[in-house]
């Protein structure tokens, strides 16, 4: 079987790295099924899940279920992620325990959006911006750690008291270490007895005026973790940084479902194709015409 071009469990793990990426799939899946007309050939739980798949991994699968005579009567979603394309034609399931469930080529309706590069797997539009994705989980993860560490953590103790005794010092030393969190930081204890004018300093190595560089990477990582998804900022749940805010918020939605949304239901209307008459999968007039 062919090897997809990016891995399925890395890509579904990204889901939770950050908060923009993780929502924003859910999202533009509820904008399609908004104007979905559920059928007895493809129902909205089904549609919904593909939908998910489509837009995290750029590919759905649904398996065609016939009758007795040979028609399609339903569509049943199978997940993206352990779907594979067979070298020699046709379709294989990815199952616990290393077992596989294999399909024919006309068992399975495979919706797609084509990848320059190759035409056996669909990718994803948002890959470009994946390391800002990646900094900003890095970002979010190394200031959470400086929290956990504690305020009081993360700096040298240095003092050149002549008079400190050995237990001042012991209990003074272990105090210290005790402050230590988990995270990046560690704190230490440096007597010098008679090295300097100062009897005490303490030096700050992880230092909480960090704070505009970490909202500027924020910011930035955001943005382009928005972009990369081609999503309106009123419509990701960005708060607006002016009292004008982003604008009509009704007609961003239209302009978004048009150039957007509407595109991607083209792709799963040809589901109809295998489907009889009576049970194909439609969307509402509005969103067609």
């Amino acid at each position: 079987m062919y090897t997809p071009p990016v891995s399925r469990v890395g890509l579904a793990k990204l889901l939770r790295a950050n908060a923009h990426h993780g929502t924003i799939p859910r999202f533009k899946r509820n904008l399609l099924l908004r104007d979905f007309i559920p059928s007895a050939g493809c129902g909205a739980q089904t549609m919904g899940c593909a939908a998910l798949d489509f837009m995290v991994f750029g590919e759905a699968y649904f398996q065609r279920l016939f009758n007795v005579i040979g028609q399609v009567l339903e569509l049943q979603h199978l997940p993206a992620i352990n779907m594979r394309r067979k070298v020699g034609g046709g379709f294989v399931r990815l199952l616990a325990n290393g077992e596989q469930q294999h399909f024919a080529e006309e068992q399975i309706e495979h919706v797609m959006d084509y990848d320059v590069e190759q035409n056996i797997y669909g990718v994803p539009d948002y890959l470009g911006g994946m390391h800002a994705l990646l900094l900003n989980e890095s970002a979010t993860l190394f200031r959470r750690r400086y929290f956990n560490n504690g305020a009081h953590a993360g700096f040298v103790f240095y003092t050149n008291a002549p008079d400190m005794t050995d237990e001042d010092e012991a209990k003074m030393k272990s105090q210290i270490e005790g402050s230590k969190g988990v995270g990046n930081f560690r704190s230490m204890f440096v007597n010098i007895p008679g090295g300097g004018d100062k009897a005490i300093q303490i030096i700050p190595i992880g230092d909480i005026a960090t704070k505009d560089e970490f909202e500027r990477i924020k910011n930035i990582t955001r943005n382009d973790v928005i972009a990369a998804w081609r999503m309106n900022p009123a419509l990701a749940g960005v708060m607006p940084e002016n009292a004008a805010g982003f604008g009509d918020i009704e007609k961003i939605d239209r302009v978004y479902t048009n150039n957007e949304i509407r595109p991607i239901s083209q792709l799963f209307l040809q589901v109809n194709n295998c489907l009889r008459k009576d049970r194909q999968v439609n969307w509402k007039e509005a969103v067609l015409n």
